[in-house]
Order: C-alpha cells, then sequence, then structure tokens
C-alpha cells in the first residue's frame, strides 16, 4: 500500500508541472494514431511549446521509430532519469527504450503493465512542459484504462480514425469509453482522408470520406479536421524524420497545422468556461 501512495505522488508531483495533457486513441488499430500523435507532438513543439509524448503501447510502441530516436536511451542525471530528447522542445519515453532486444515480446498481465505506466510517468523527470501527449495503444483495455485513471484531470482525448465504416464502429466505442471516464473530448481526427495523385492531381477517395464528421455530428463531439493519405507521411515515418513544419508548404502539413491550431482553440475555450 506504501508503494501504491508513493507512485501516485510521484506521478501528481508530475503532472503538476505540465500544463496540458492530450491523450490520443483510436478504437481499433492500423488507422495511423501514432503517426497523428508523433507529428501533433513535433508541430507543437515547433510552435515553441514544450512538449513531451508518452508511447504507452507496452506491446507494440512505435513513436521511437516515427521520430528517429530508437537506438537511443534514457540518461540518468541528479534530478533522476530524463526522457529521451527529440529536440530541445520535444521529449520522448517508451516502453521501446527499455528493451534490450527491439524484437523481445512483452508477455504482462494488466497490474505489471499498470505498474509500468506508473514509472513511465512519475520515474522520469519530465520537468516544465506546455503539453503532454500521450499516445495510447487500441482498443479500450488495460492501458486506456489505467491512464484514465492517472491522469484524470487531463484537457481531454484525442480520437483518430480513418474514414470507412468499419473503422467508424470502433471510433463509436472509444468515444463512448471515453465519456464513461468523464473526460472532455477534444475532437477526431480522419486520417487517410482522401490520396491525391501525384501525376493528375485528382483526389481519390481510397477509404471513403467523412466518416470522422460524420461520428462527431452523430456524438455532438468537434471535428478536429483531416489528414491526407500521403506516401511522404509513409517515407518520414519510416527514416524517422516527421514532417519540417516550418519549411514544408504541402496539403499534408496544412491538414496538421491546422489540427494543432483547432487543439489550442479547443483548451483555450475549455479553460475560459
Amino acid at each position: 500500500m506504501q508503494k501504491q501512495q508513493y507512485d501516485e505522488s510521484k506521478i501528481a508531483n508530475n503532472l503538476k508541472k505540465i500544463k496540458h495533457q492530450i491523450l490520443v486513441l483510436s478504437g481499433k488499430g492500423g488507422v495511423g494514431k501514432s503517426t497523428v500523435s508523433a507529428n501533433l507532438a513535433v508541430a507543437l513543439s515547433e510552435n515553441n511549446y514544450n512538449v513531451g509524448i508518452l508511447d504507452i503501447d507496452i506491446h507494440g510502441p512505435s513513436i521511437p521509430k516515427i521520430l528517429g530516436v530508437d537506438d537511443k536511451k534514457p540518461e540518468s542525471s541528479s534530478h533522476g532519469l530524463n526522457p529521451v530528447s527529440y529536440s530541445p522542445r520535444l521529449k520522448v519515453m517508451s516502453m521501446a527504450f527499455l528493451l534490450e532486444d527491439k524484437d523481445t515480446p512483452i508477455i504482462w498481465r494488466g497490474p505489471l503493465k499498470m505498474t509500468v505506466i506508473k514509472q513511465l510517468i512519475g520515474d522520469f523527470n519530465w520537468g516544465e512542459l506546455d503539453y503532454l501527449i500521450v499516445d495510447l495503444p487500441p482498443g479500450t483495455g488495460d492501458e486506456p484504462l489505467s491512464i484514465a485513471q492517472l491522469i484524470p484531470h487531463c484537457d481531454g482525448a484525442i480520437i483518430v480514425t480513418t474514414p470507412q465504416d468499419v473503422a467508424l464502429i470502433s471510433v463509436r466505442k472509444s468515444i463512448n469509453f471515453v465519456k464513461k471516464m468523464n473526460l472532455p473530448i477534444i475532437g477526431i481526427v480522419e486520417n487517410m482522408s482522401g490520396f491525391t495523385c501525384p501525376h493528375c492531381q485528382k483526389t481519390i477517395e481510397i477509404f471513403k470520406t467523412g466518416g470522422g464528421v460524420k461520428a462527431s455530428k452523430d456524438f455532438s463531439v468537434p471535428f478536429l479536421g483531416k489528414v491526407p493519405l500521403d506516401n511522404e507521411i509513409v517515407d518520414a515515418g519510416d527514416a524517422g524524420k516527421p514532417f519540417d513544419f516550418k519549411n514544408n508548404p504541402s496539403k499534408t502539413v496544412k491538414a496538421f497545422q491546422k489540427i494543432v491550431e483547432n487543439i489550442e482553440n479547443s483548451i483555450q475555450d475549455s479553460k475560459v468556461k
């Protein structure tokens, strides 16, 4: 019991130094949730915010690879363990950094995963942050439930989906999960929304379109924007080099910038209320 109280005290102390905490989740895998999380974190850091991104996908962590820091390890200091630094304004922490072998599977039950999640939040020196982005694994299992309990006063959740009906079935479950946890919903991001042919410039709706907008209307939650299906995102993720949000004029960069703007406005509005 003392260990439990001690852990929660450390978590509370760390969270006090973080102005805004945002959870990013999806009802199913394969919708690009981690890619969205990573690029949102980079975009916020390039807007001169101090940002942390916490990868809570215990079994399939991918944030370090997407950000190109998968060969790094946390370092210790006089203040304790430090998350990995992606840039002067962006800190990263993931279970992937703690594995000796990247191919080692994590075969854990719920209580052990809960303990590790506490340590990732409480035992690392996150410092003073404007935003902490928490990238959750797909679904509504142990990890999302643990985070909802450990960060009950977060600014809210962003739900990532793709436009097709199959994905939206899971999105509806995610929305209901967030509401049952009494957490605010910042909004929905529709990923892989339209592909622009590089030859004829025609937009092709490979996964349909408008599903995220429909879900937002059905559940009366904000719609944050659409991210197109872009081969540059795939190449960037594989290379570990996210978009340069200051010097890249692409439609995808503009889409992320608009989503970040909507997130900032949503959080400011909620604080005013």
